[in-house]
């Protein structure tokens, strides 16, 4: 079975393909943007990087969602609530973590069907 890695770098690629499932890497927003901002920005990255692989948000098996405080639960979960596709919610986990810089506030992780 092949592996396909989307945007390669020399750290990491963005989505991994294999088989039939579609991993993606931890997205992030504009450092500095609001919570709000940032998981617009990150829902239309998943939505991108998805389709890219004819996958969509609809095939989403899991997501992480990692906050840089649990204060934002509420403005993250309006974002996320009016993107998802409600016929088929993910099974989730949302918790809080210091992210890669300070100025990051959301960080999201899917798992998808392809």
């Amino acid at each position: 079975m092949t592996i396909e890695r989307i945007e390669k770098g020399p750290r990491m690629s963005q989505a991994v393909v294999h088989g039939d499932m579609v991993y993606l890497a931890g997205q992030v927003g504009a450092p500095g943007d609001s919570v709000t901002a940032q998981t617009k920005a990150i829902c239309a990255r998943i939505d991108e990087l998805l389709g890219g692989v004819g996958s969509s948000k609809s095939k989403i098996l899991q997501a992480t969602i990692w906050l840089a405080s649990m204060d934002d639960f509420a403005e993250m979960n309006s974002v996320w609530d009016a993107w998802i596709d409600p016929e088929n919610p993910p099974a989730r986990a949302c918790g809080e973590s210091r992210l890669a810089t300070p100025d990051f506030k959301v960080e999201i992780i899917i798992i998808a069907a392809k």
